[in-house]
């Protein structure tokens, strides 16, 4: 798990915490074993220590499977496991009261009390606090805890129990069990929680690509639905003219050539206003993102003074980026800067927790052609003779360059880069989606 391609780096964050928690639950059976079941080995004989034994440990491997399942059934991967759910619940009855009668009515009485209560209360609170897994609700789960309290209590004074230590066992009961009941209603919270915030964080992305979609047919929209109506409008007249022989027809035609390239030319426009990024909007609108996103973003370097054209596509290069540590990684911090040396301009994006563009696992440097984000990048730095290289930099960073050649004229201004805090652009443009 070292390398950036390990086991756990290559989770996302929800799947990271999911991990978690199962594992978490899984550790639960040796604790109850180790402290509910072993210490009888100290103060029981033999063969009731290995009885109890046998009984906490069965009890232990039958609510690990069931947290297992029912975690599934809470990401909603399989239907409610309702008859294991009740196989935990009788086992836990049974092996409760089993455990007590073995402990209280075996050999060495004086010593059995202590057995008694740690297996008897130990197994009730963690078959409680498994089953509440599967319970919606907290006031469900508070009658769930009092009740098996109270059931500790009555089943404990028939049991040869006295009336103060049953009251001390089901007092034992209600702080073990709604401990573990409160654990299990966290840890499904919080899982649950934790998915619901990155399935938000992937709707906001898709919507302001289909917001920038719409943008794009209205601009086509408000520039050809004019234009095509009156194409139409004219064209008829010049069918009609032309059926009657009169010479306006040509003139109608010709208007119509006309408004046809001046169409042409606006639709243009509007393309080019579409494919078009500047950088120092980007830039800014990279730094919004980022931090509202949680993720310490800092620029550096100056920005006003390049050429138009080389703006446009290391703006490409910074929305490309910032798209990938938004939906591929999961990084605390990025760090994006300018440098002007030697007749070149070098645009550097460094995070600690995305994979890459065009490089999904980031197993690896990415190639060439790898990924429609990264090839769609050297096309447009190609057109200003520009290279892109990306790959690790290092055990926990992700380095993304780009390096444009200046025209001999052209000397940038040293301004600064936006502010921190700078506010995002409205409406983002899209992203191309990147695949491995």
């Amino acid at each position: 798990m070292g390398g950036r391609g390990g086991w756990w780096r290559g989770k996302s964050t929800p799947a990271k915490v999911e991990t978690y928690t199962r594992w978490s639950f899984h550790t639960f059976p040796f604790i109850e074993v180790a402290t509910f079941a072993l210490p009888a080995f100290g103060y029981v004989p033999a063969p009731v220590n290995w009885i109890l034994f046998l009984l906490v440990s069965t009890h232990a491997a039958v609510a690990a499977v069931t947290a297992s399942l029912t975690l599934d059934w809470t990401r909603g991967r399989r239907p409610l496991p309702v008859r294991l759910l009740w196989a935990l619940g009788t086992a836990t009855v049974v092996i409760a009261v089993v455990s007590l009668v073995v402990a209280l009515h075996g050999p060495r009485g004086a010593d059995n009390g202590a057995a008694a209560g740690t297996v008897f209360v130990g197994v009730l609170s963690f078959g409680i606090g498994t089953l509440a897994l599967a319970v919606r609700g907290t006031r469900r789960m508070v009658y769930g805890v009092l009740g098996a309290a109270m059931g500790a209590g009555a089943v404990a004074v028939p049991a040869g129990v006295s009336a103060p230590g049953a009251a001390v066992a089901a007092g034992a009961v209600v702080l073990a069990a709604g401990f573990f009941t409160f654990t299990s209603a966290f840890s499904v919270w919080l899982l649950n929680a934790v998915y619901e915030l990155d399935e938000a964080r992937e709707t906001r992305a898709r919507l302001a690509v289909a917001e920038e979609r719409l943008r794009f047919g209205r601009d086509l929209h408000d520039v050809m639905g004019r234009n095509l109506a009156v194409v139409a409008l004219k064209s008829e007249l010049a069918v009609q003219l032309a059926r009657r022989g009169r010479p306006e027809a040509v003139e109608q035609m010709v208007e119509v050539q006309r408004i046809a390239r001046e169409t042409q030319r606006e639709v243009r426009e509007v393309v080019r206003g579409y494919r078009e990024a500047d950088l120092r909007t980007e830039l800014a609108g990279a730094q919004g993102v980022l931090t509202a996103a949680g993720i310490d973003c800092e620029v550096s370097g100056p920005v006003t003074g390049l050429p138009a054209e080389i703006q446009s596509a290391l703006g490409w290069v910074v929305r490309e980026a910032t798209t990938n540590v938004l939906r591929h990684g999961d990084a605390a911090r990025c760090a994006v800067s300018l440098r002007v040396a030697e007749g070149r301009v070098t645009l550097t994006v460094e995070n600690d927790g995305a994979p890459g563009i065009g490089s999904g696992s980031g197993t690896g440097t990415a190639e060439p052609g790898r990924g429609s984000g990264l090839a769609g990048l050297r096309e447009r730095l190609r057109e200003v003779d520009g290279v892109l290289r990306a790959g690790p930099a290092g055990s926990d960073l992700f380095r993304l360059t780009a390096e444009v050649p200046l025209p001999p004229d052209s000397v940038p201004e040293q301004a600064p880069a936006p502010e921190p805090g700078g506010s995002p652009r409205p409406v983002p443009h899209p992203v191309s989606e990147v695949t491995s």
